[in-house]
């Protein structure tokens, strides 16, 4: 794998040199608009920690991606990863993100070294997809938007799970008029706190973690897919307790200090006129409601659990005496973490991918308004208008053989 030419048509150079200084400037403006993108997209995965797991077992089965390096902070890591990858490197950090072959920097570093990274690759003149959330600040993603704008690149970011068939199907059926206009909706997660889990759950409790930055781009990226962008919101926080104990590991019994909002709830104006009410939080026991509804002029809809890709979408129509259960009628069928790569790939040049970097930004910038908004008490109004991403057809997985 890699041996032909470059994607942008030069020769490639052998592993490992970055590269003519022609061609990275053809990987800067290979994403012309209107123009397809060369597949497959070679993958190169800045952070080897515990996420890798879950987009290792897709990659493999998408057949506009192919895997070819990664790289950790610590390279032992990395090799551990590659040692288990037949053609797969392991790389210093640099050297990847400068690595000619590569032409996807796949971003699974913390959240506070996710606009590093992407900046970084940007400026190597390489798209770039990351996990959630696209950056720890609004200030810094719109950085890296601004960057890969001029560089002709192309940013992605998780969550994908809104390409799956659960949020997709829900989508159809509202495109399809079947609960007539939408007019609200709710979505619910509530956990007694990640303390109970995880072993080093510090960054849960501080700013820029908490329930709403942890948890809410699943669900603020979903409502905004179903219902559109969102103008305005208020909102309303807590900050129940000083710390928490860790209940497992080798730390059992340490108490973890919290300076952030623990239970975080809202409303988002959609600039269609709906309202959706959010509440996210870290302080309840337990809930039945960890998915979305949305409640229209002749019909609901149960939306499944947003950070899940697949689900049971009910509808209980006007008149109706019980829920029913849709068939399946979009998104990617047997989709996982990862996907969204995929749908990246296929996204025709100068076009935004449906998981894509203006989303990420929208679900940032409304996040860090409800909070402004609680602290504040006032509403606070949302100028990054990402406009309502395409909806995904019932899109069979591809069978790859290699």
């Amino acid at each position: 794998m890699g041996t032909g030419p470059h994607l942008c048509g030069h020769p490639r150079p052998p592993r490992g040199h970055p590269g003519k200084p022609e061609c990275q400037d053809h990987h800067r403006k290979r994403h012309a608009v209107g123009q397809p993108l060369n597949t497959p997209l070679n993958i190169g995965i800045v952070g080897c920690g515990n996420i890798i797991a879950q987009y290792l077992s897709t990659l493999p089965s998408l057949d506009a991606v192919r895997l070819v390096a990664v790289a950790d902070l610590d390279p032992a890591r990395a090799k551990a990863v590659a040692d288990g990858l037949p053609g797969v490197r392991a790389l210093g950090v640099q050297e990847l993100i400068d690595d000619a072959e590569v032409d996807v920097i796949l971003n699974l570093t913390i959240p506070a070294a996710h606009a590093q990274i992407a900046l970084a690759a940007i400026a190597a003149g390489k798209h770039v997809y990351g996990e959630k959330p696209l950056a720890a600040t609004t200030g810094e993603g719109r950085e890296v938007l601004a960057a890969a704008a001029a560089a002709g690149v192309t940013v992605g970011s998780a969550p994908d799970t809104v390409l799956g068939t659960g949020t997709q199907t829900a989508r159809r059926a509202i495109d399809d008029g079947l609960i007539g206009r939408p007019i609200s909706a709710t979505a619910t997660m509530a956990t007694p706190g990640h303390e109970r889990w995880h072993p080093n759950p510090d960054f849960y409790y501080v700013p820029g973690g908490g329930p709403l930055l942890d948890m809410g781009p699943y669900y603020v990226s979903a409502l905004v897919t179903l219902l559109g962008p969102v103008k305005s919101v208020i909102g309303a926080a807590s900050h129940t307790r000083g710390s928490r104990t860790i209940a497992t590991g080798p730390r059992a019994g340490e108490r973890v200090p919290v300076t952030t909002d623990t239970h975080v709830t809202g409303v988002l104006v959609h600039e269609s006129g709906a309202l959706s009410t959010l509440v996210m939080s870290f302080d309840a026991v337990a809930t039945k409601a960890s998915n979305i509804e949305i409640h229209g002029e002749t019909g609901s809809l149960v939306v499944p659990d947003p950070n899940q890709f697949d689900g049971d979408v009910l509808l209980h129509a006007l008149g109706a005496s019980e829920w029913e259960v849709l068939p399946v009628s979009g998104g990617y069928v047997d989709s996982a973490r990862g996907i969204g790569l995929q749908d990246l790939a296929l996204t025709p040049g100068g076009g935004e991918p449906r998981a894509g970097g203006k989303l990420a930004f929208h679900a940032l910038d409304v996040m860090e308004s409800l909070l402004r908004s609680a602290h504040t008490g006032q509403s606070v109004a949302i100028d990054s208008g990402c406009g309502r991403p395409s909806a995904v057809p019932l899109t069979q997985p591809a069978v790859v053989v290699r």
